[in-house]
């Protein structure tokens, strides 16, 4: 059940076919691919680690940091990738959480605790390349079981002590060939990746489906919109954040011609506005297409890939998936009722590292995991979601679910992005306050939109305009950060 068992078997096969094709850099083939995993292996097997080992790494995009992660996979060792933005301090918390056996930086540094640090840089190179390039350059691929670790995620940490979600390799290899499936993956397919890949996002939904299927990959070290737009006419799939499509729709340039080879555009890690999805179909004759996952279980949903694409929905489960949406209690409320939504199935992670208590409260009795977002399903058993349950706002008794105003907001084409949030009122318990970046919205026209559609509970009491929107690596809003920047705006 090792993942890298059947990579290997791949690339080998695959030989010379192209795998990475770096804007700048030297193309990589699969036979290269899977030389450089096999000295990378033998590299950490020199260095100590083996089967269960964790290996910290906060390194940059290059086909070394996936070799670097495929080698984890080959000796059995546990891959924990973490964001290239943290800061030392930030890291530290990392290394006494996880105690891995090796920390790969980017740059040398000093470890707490006595980790030892090895190092891989922009480039591609670094002491651990160094290793990887000596004799023995290879370490034996070791076998491992359906339940056993493959990596370890942590989630974002935007409120409280980041966890880490333990993820199997049963878990990836179901989940990619659920993918595969799903999307149709063809064997003349080129991803153009431009997401980073110290996430599930980037690193196990669009790399695990092109490396399974070894096809091609435009491998870019982040979106710059010149770059992919040069480059999106070579590919058939991009899969991005909903800002990737923001950003492409803000150049006057990008119409149908761009897109003439491809088949396929997804959108994830955070909604899709209503108003994005019908601006890129308008521009394009292509409606993106929109999954639901997170970091504890990868995929979960996905809308069809032959069939009705909804705005504003995540399609239906995939195949071997439970989604069921439940009450406080976890049992289950009818459909077009909103309650919480919670999954099972081969694709559902192991439990958090080190934690657990949280592990026995993320589920269920019946196995179900407790994904913390609040959705609906219709009668067909399409899903939508409303929101996290911890951004459910309570104003005067009622709750008020952050997307529905979004929604409505953004159907206003003045409002570029808007994000809503609860804070302290000492009538209301709460009050609505909606953060709008927007282009020459008047507040006679706001009212208006507002009153037409939303009962006065769910009516913002007050409307910040902003710039922009805090945000996460992967294109989430930090609402943590606006409740924080707006608690005292009803005190006085």
């Amino acid at each position: 059940m090792n993942l890298y068992q059947r990579l290997e078997e791949v690339f080998h096969d695959a030989g010379g076919k192209p795998a990475l094709c770096c804007s700048g850099g030297e193309d990589w083939s699969y036979r290269r691919l899977l030389q450089a995993s096999e000295g990378m292996a033998g590299a950490l097997a020199s260095l100590g680690v083996g089967v269960g080992h964790r290996v910290l790494a906060q390194v940059d995009k290059t086909p070394e940091a996936v070799a670097l992660y495929l080698a984890c996979l080959k000796i059995g060792a546990v891959y924990a990738p973490i964001n290239t933005a943290y800061t030392d301090a930030e890291v530290a918390y990392f290394l006494a959480d996880l105690q891995p056996a090796l920390l790969v930086s980017a740059a040398r540094k000093r470890a707490a605790g006595g980790v030892r640090v090895e190092t891989l840089d922009a480039a591609g190179r670094g002491s651990l390349t160094a290793l990887a390039a000596r004799p023995p350059s290879s370490a034996r691929t070791v076998d491992r079981a359906e339940d056993d670790i493959a990596s370890i995620i942590y989630t974002s940490g935007t409120t409280g002590r980041s966890k880490g979600a333990m993820l199997t390799h049963g878990n990836l290899v179901s989940n990619a060939r659920a993918l595969l499936a799903c999307w149709g993956w063809r064997a003349d397919d080129v991803l153009l990746h431009a997401l980073p890949i110290f996430h599930v996002h980037g690193l196990f939904v669009a790399l695990h489906c092109a490396l399974l299927a070894a096809t091609q990959t435009i491998f870019l070290p982040k979106f710059e919109l010149p770059l992919v737009l040069r480059l999106l006419p070579r590919a058939t799939v991009l899969m991005g954040v909903p800002t990737f499509y923001t950003r492409l729709l803000a150049a006057k340039e990008f119409d149908a011609a761009w897109c003439r080879n491809m088949r396929l555009f997804v959108s994830g890690s955070a909604p899709l506005a209503a108003q994005t999805f019908a601006a890129f179909e308008e521009r394009t004759g292509f409606r993106i297409l929109e999954r639901y996952g997170m970091s504890e279980t990868l995929m979960n949903t996905s809308n069809p890939l032959r069939g009705e694409r909804v705005a504003g929905t995540v399609g239906f489960s995939l195949p071997e998936v439970e989604v069921r949406i439940a009450n406080e209690s976890g049992e289950p409320v009818p459909s077009g009722v909103v309650g919480g939504i919670e999954v099972r199935g081969p694709n559902v992670f192991q439990g958090y590292w080190r934690m657990p208590e949280a592990t026995r409260e993320g589920f269920r009795a019946d196995g179900f995991f407790v994904t913390g977002d609040l959705g609906v399903l219709d009668g067909d058993g399409r899903l939508t979601i409303v929101g996290r349950a911890k951004d459910l706002v309570i104003s005067g008794g009622y709750n008020v679910y952050p997307k529905e105003v979004e929604t409505v907001l953004e159907e206003l084409p003045e409002v570029a992005e808007c994000a809503v949030v609860g804070v302290p009122h000492a009538d209301f318990g709460e009050a609505v306050v909606a953060v709008v970046v927007d282009d020459g919205l008047t507040q006679a026209r706001l009212d208006e939109h507002l009153r037409a559609r939303l009962a006065p509970y769910k009516r913002p009491k007050q409307v910040v305009r902003v710039r922009e929107l805090p945000r996460n690596a992967m294109g989430k809003v930090r609402k943590n950060t606006l409740r924080d920047a707006y608690r005292e705006l009803f005190s006085s």
